[in-house]
């Protein structure tokens, strides 16, 4: 059962249900992979709404990777959902608002 408060989401991706977590290590990933000076920038990214397949790879395989999975992003992007590419795009956004959002920004505990 994912962890709201460490940002934790759960997902199927390639046919099992698995936990997914931008980690302070996977973050810092994706700013090496997206040029992002910082979180800041980072998040601006996200937010601009426009996302292409290899950003949605790179994310999720961020987020499986911060859950202890020892995944690569072409694993990644031969992995199928129910939903399609939809479906990416929802997991992704999902995990993105678990790690931004203020809701989930409460005190470490």
């Amino acid at each position: 059962m994912p962890n709201k408060y460490r940002g934790e989401i759960d997902a199927e991706l390639g046919g099992r249900r698995r936990t997914l977590v931008l980690t302070l290590g996977a973050l810092a990933e994706l700013e090496a992979a997206f040029g992002a000076d910082d979180l800041v920038a980072l998040a601006e990214r996200f937010g601009s709404g426009r996302m292409s397949a290899r950003d949605l790879v790179r994310i999720i395989a961020a987020g499986l990777r911060g859950a202890g999975e020892a995944v690569g992003d072409d694993e990644v992007a031969a992995m199928t959902v129910p939903g399609g590419a939809a479906a990416f795009v929802r997991i992704a956004a999902e995990l993105i608002a678990a790690t931004f959002d203020d809701a989930a920004s409460e005190p470490a505990r």
